[in-house]
Order: structure tokens, then C-alpha cells, then sequence
């Protein structure tokens, strides 16, 4: 049996999350220029979907996908950096429901404006999105957001974001950066260029950001949160240590909650895309669009709680 033959027989999941996709109460934050809405937690695919041919990965990858859409997903963000992501996202997608709910993200990664284009192009054919960004199979016409990976080249690759936009081609435009790393350049261009979204690092470990994202939101940009959990660390320094009280009295039901209901109280973050390879994980992150966010007060003592350990 073929790969792809085999994919095709994994059932859907038994999800036990039906509630988060059918619930209104799901957390939702406007992209500003345009007032659009979307989930505020998405999913990340840096290192976990660039996988190759073992057929239990991509299983593991396509019940990842199922599980966060079931429980109410939205928002996938990958780049042409992360290996072979975008190619297994455009094999598993189609096999996964998601109509009317995914939200493309994607990046122009090369240090040479020229091959831009291309590059943006082949990531449309890999994803194989359709004209209204959801239909497999069809035609790849456009992305709903196409950002400058790390800054790199930006002046060159804005100008056809700007074009490709215009063409109709792409919805939003932006840049990104992460691991804390060039936020006098991202100032830059916060201030110079008409930008959509910014995409940045913010974690309990590393708020280094906030700034940049107070000034975002007096340009009216939207801001993704990438590394919400750092990588990853974030789970090793609290280990199985109980949940902050403030925590508990917004609803966490686990760290990864308080992780990101941390973020997510920040009322300029749009979307924060954390990363997995588990299924339940990834229902559990949504949960995070579930009842109250920690106020002011309450993410002091969060934060108060982890600088402790």
C-alpha cells in the first residue's frame, strides 16, 4: 500500500474536545487593518512537521491536525526554513475538515529579493491552496498572510508582498522575528512600513518583546506570538509543580494553559502558535480560548509564580 494510500486510512479521531469547536466562547482578536477575527491560538510547525516518509509521523502529524481543528483551530504558520513542513501540510490537509476555518500563514525565507517570487510560488503549490484559501486541489492562487522570515531581506521582499497583495495573490502581509533577536530592525520597520502582522517571540521567559508589541498595536499591526512555550523549556522549569492560584482562578487546567492564557491577556496579541507532535496537546492549547484571561493583577502573580522557581 502506498503512503498516501495508508494516510487515507487513519480514521479521524475519537476527539474528546467537540465542545471547543462547537462552543461560541472560544477566544477570537480582530487583525486589525481589517477588523477580521480569528482563534487566538493556532499551530506552529517549526522542526515538528518537517518529517519524511515514516509513515507513523505523518500519522501522528495528520491526528495533530485533526485534533486542533476538532477542538477549534484556525491559524497554521510554517516557511519554507522548516523542511519539509509545507509539503506535508499540503498532503494532509486535504484530509482533515477544516472548511471555512484555516487561516494560511506562511514566509518568504532567501537573502535575494529576485528569488522571492519563486520561492512564495512554490510554497502555493506545496500547500496546494485554492482561491479562497481552503479548497484542495485546487488552482494555488493565495495565501491568507505571506511574511518576511526573520527579517531577512525585508526591504526587498515588502516591495512584492506589496505586489503580490495588490494582485490579489496574498490577504496580509507582515514580518517576523524570534529567539528575542533583532528588535531595533523590527522598530524600523514598525514605524516605516504599512505592515499587517508582526510576528515575535513572547514567553514567561523571555518578555523582552512587549515594547515592540505596545508599539504594534499604536500602528494597528497584529502580532503572532511564536515560542510561546520557548521551545519547549518552559515545561522543564515548572516540571510537575502545582498551578499558580491565579492561574486556577482563570480555569488553567495545566501549564501549557497558563503558558498561554499568560500571552494571551496581552490585549495587542493576536494569535500565538505553539508547536506539537501530540495530538492531545494540541486540544489542550486550544482550551487555552476557553473562560476568562488572567487580569492585570493576576498576571503579575503568574509571572511572580514562575520567577520564583
Amino acid at each position: 500500500m502506498r503512503r498516501r494510500e495508508l494516510l487515507a486510512t487513519v480514521p479521524a479521531l475519537a476527539a474528546p474536545w467537540p465542545r471547543l469547536a462547537a462552543s461560541g466562547e472560544l477566544l477570537r482578536r480582530p487583525i486589525p487593518k481589517s477588523g477580521e477575527t480569528i482563534r487566538a491560538v493556532g499551530l506552529g510547525t517549526w522542526l515538528t512537521f518537517d518529517v519524511g516518509d515514516e509513515v507513523v509521523q505523518r500519522t501522528r502529524r495528520l491526528q495533530v491536525l485533526q485534533a486542533f481543528f476538532a477542538a477549534g483551530g484556525g491559524m497554521i504558520d510554517s516557511s519554507p526554513m522548516y523542511g519539509r513542513a509545507e509539503r506535508l501540510l499540503g498532503e494532509l490537509l486535504p484530509q482533515v475538515e477544516h472548511r471555512g476555518r484555516l487561516f494560511t500563514a506562511t514566509k518568504v525565507w532567501t537573502a535575494f529579493g529576485r528569488i522571492g517570487p519563486t520561492q512564495m510560488a512554490e510554497s502555493l503549490r506545496l500547500w496546494g491552496v485554492g482561491a479562497d484559501g481552503r479548497v484542495p486541489g485546487a488552482e494555488p492562487r493565495r495565501f491568507d498572510l505571506m511574511q518576511v522570515h526573520n527579517l531577512l531581506n525585508w526591504n526587498e521582499h515588502l516591495r512584492t508582498l506589496r505586489e503580490w497583495k495588490d494582485r490579489g495573490r496574498v490577504r496580509y502581509i507582515g514580518v517576523t522575528t524570534s529567539h528575542g533577536r533583532k528588535h531595533d530592525e523590527m522598530e524600523a520597520v514598525l514605524r516605516r512600513e504599512p505592515i499587517d502582522f508582526m510576528q515575535i517571540t513572547l514567553n514567561l521567559a523571555d518578555r523582552s518583546a512587549l515594547p515592540l508589541i505596545e508599539l504594534a498595536a499604536d500602528r494597528g499591526v497584529a502580532v503572532i506570538v511564536n515560542r510561546p512555550f520557548d521551545g519547549g523549556l518552559l515545561f522543564n522549569r515548572v516540571g510537575d509543580r502545582p498551578l499558580p492560584a491565579a492561574a486556577r482562578e482563570v480555569g488553567c487546567a495545566n501549564w501549557a494553559q497558563v503558558f498561554l492564557k499568560w500571552i494571551l491577556a496581552h490585549p495587542a496579541v493576536t494569535c500565538a502558535i505553539p508547536a506539537t507532535t501530540n495530538p492531545e496537546h494540541a486540544a489542550q492549547n486550544m482550551g487555552a480560548l476557553l473562560g476568562p484571561l488572567p487580569d492585570a493583577a493576576q498576571r503579575r502573580r503568574i509571572a511572580a509564580a514562575f520567577d520564583a522557581l
